[in-house]
């Protein structure tokens, strides 16, 4: 992989060059446009363009996907959307900050706020006080136009399953240190797990997630609280940079899986 280069970009160049797919990087890797013949197809950010735009849209909405999960009967961790000042006209911030705090005294063991969109963990915070909350809104709203909150749970095991149209091509533990997050980015090693009754559980819950959002590529997170697997969150971009560190083929592998979906 070049250095600086995202292996995510490094994956389609070389999945491109081995196909005889013309391929050109653009916007510093944020934009990819690949042709072959007169088919023309563009990946951007992490998305490959396998998803639609709904299954893309609430899968990036943390509230949206735990209401459909709900919905489709599908265990999973709620999340209540707020908007920030910019968008919360109909709901002003002093209501919002007041149903904020009534959701904290129905979860005395605490809270997690987050913002409504995004990944890697950033701009999360658990709050169990009403100071904390107001320093939670603060940063998010101040770069964010909405937040989502869920309790707070002692989460026991963490898994994620990158999902490519029912096949679960990655799945593994996020082994965490000393931070409660088991998010890589904070420290997080990658535990591969090729089999047992967690990964067939995870998998199982995983597929299900997918097929209620109507989503084809996917990482889903799945948490273990009290003996009971749930769905934390769903993304539709596939990000896998830090576990490329550790495993870059199993990596490559799936992308370029990923991309013959996209040009079979």
């Amino acid at each position: 992989m070049s250095d600086g280069q995202r292996i995510f970009v490094d994956a389609i160049l070389r999945c491109c060059r081995a196909r005889g797919i013309a391929c050109e990087v653009r916007s510093q890797g944020w934009l990819i446009v690949m042709h072959r013949g007169e088919r023309r197809h563009f990946a951007f950010g992490y998305d490959l363009g396998l998803n639609s735009a709904v299954a893309h849209r609430i899968a990036n909405d943390k509230s949206a996907t735990a209401e459909v999960l709900a919905n489709a009967g599908v265990g999973c961790i709620p999340h209540t959307l707020f908007l920030g000042p910019k968008l919360g006209k109909p709901a002003p911030a002093e209501y919002a900050r007041a149903a904020m705090l009534d959701l904290l005294r129905a979860h005395p063991q605490g809270l997690v706020a987050k913002p409504n969109e995004g990944t890697s963990g950033q701009f999360v915070f658990k709050v169990t006080s009403e100071a904390e909350f107001d320093h939670a809104m603060r940063e998010i709203f101040a770069s964010h136009l909405a937040l989502a909150i869920s309790p707070f749970v002692e989460v026991e095991d963490e898994v994620r399953v990158i999902e490519l149209d029912g096949d679960p091509r990655v799945v593994y533990s996020k082994q965490r240190s000393s931070d409660w997050r088991h998010n890589l980015d904070f420290g997080a090693r990658p535990i591969l797990l090729d089999r047992g009754e967690a990964r067939d559980a995870c998998v199982a819950m995983a597929r299900r997630a997918a097929q209620a959002i109507g989503i084809r590529f996917a990482s889903v997170d799945i948490v273990r609280v009290a003996g009971e697997w749930k769905v934390l969150e769903v993304n539709s971009g596939v990000m896998m940079e830090l576990l490329g560190r550790h495993h870059p083929e199993l990596v490559y592998a799936t992308y370029e899986a990923a991309l013959d979906k996209v040009f079979e």
